[in-house]
């Protein structure tokens, strides 16, 4: 297992550095241009399209193939979808279909937190009930993100509310598996935590939304999906703290998290100095799932 994890590393950093430069030139212009992809959108807001963009297998049989939607990052207050297109690239040379979303923001719409939230429970929903047409297993939609992004892949995952009135509810917006980047996961004080960082000092004027309502921590129950989080030790945008007491949490639920955390690593250190590494590990989650096959 840790040879094939080891070349799996090795295969993905070869393509990483031209993958990154690609992404950051991309990143400039909103909506943005994504080659070999198909776009489409998955809800509008008054005169705001917001769309997907997807990447699919080179082959694709005739069965059903497990997917993955990524929110990107930028505190909800800006970020661009291409920040994970290089994830995406590699899931779906794996076999996967990867969507990459794009979300409302304050510095594009005025958007709160909550409307975020919103519009990332919309696009799951709008996934699963096209996934048929879109060769998508439903039952197998895992969801990821970074930082607000993974705050928004958490929040799909647990909060009941901030759904908005004309989604369809008879369509689940729940994930199978979730795959965090840094992602917060507090936004309210909670017990036996020093609230610090990323969300803490919100309040519901802010947040657009009462903070608990906002907050994964607060929700997390049995059943919550299988979990992986890749979190910096140094991060002082969100605290490490933060994401050991939910992976406490989750784990005391009955639920499978991994926390894995890296010594020295700050903020968004996965698409930088990490980014070959918690790839690989992200592919090795996703293997176990039965999401991809095992590498040879």
């Amino acid at each position: 297992m840790r040879l094939a994890l080891a070349f799996l590393t090795l295969c993905v950093a070869l393509t990483a550095g031209a993958q990154e430069k690609t992404a950051k030139k991309k990143a400039a212009g909103h909506p943005p241009v994504i080659e070999g992809t198909q776009s489409e959108t998955y809800r509008k807001v008054g005169e705001t399209e917001l769309k997907v963009w997807i990447f699919e297998p080179a082959q694709k049989g005739a069965k059903p193939l497990p997917a993955i939607v990524f929110f990107f990052g930028g505190g909800w207050t800006g970020g661009s979808p291409t920040q994970f297109e290089p994830q995406s690239r590699h899931l779906a040379s794996r076999g996967m279909i990867a969507i990459v979303a794009d979300y409302r923001v304050k510095t594009r719409q005025n958007a709160k937190p909550a409307d975020c939230v919103a519009d990332a429970k919309a696009c799951v929903r709008w996934v699963r009930a096209n996934a048929a047409r879109l060769g998508i297993d439903p039952e197998r939609i895992a969801v990821g993100g970074g930082s607000a992004g993974g705050h928004l892949a958490a929040s799909v995952a647990t909060l009941p509310g901030l759904d908005t009135a004309t989604d369809d509810k008879s369509v689940s917006c729940l994930p199978d598996a979730l795959v965090l980047f840094n992602p917060g996961t507090v936004m309210a004080p909670f017990p036996g935590l020093d609230l610090k960082g990323f969300g803490a000092g919100l309040d519901k004027a802010k947040f657009g939304c009462e903070p608990t309502e906002i907050s994964p921590i607060h929700h997390v129950r049995k059943g919550t999906p299988p979990t992986i989080i890749f979190h910096g030790k140094a991060d002082t945008t969100v605290p490490y703290a933060t994401v050991e007491k939910f992976t406490e949490v989750m784990k005391a639920a009955g639920n499978r998290c991994e926390l894995v955390g890296y010594a020295g690593e700050k903020h968004s250190f996965f698409n930088k100095s990490k980014y070959a590494e918690t790839l690989a590990a992200a592919d090795a989650f996703l293997v176990s799932l039965g999401y991809l096959p095992a590498k040879k």
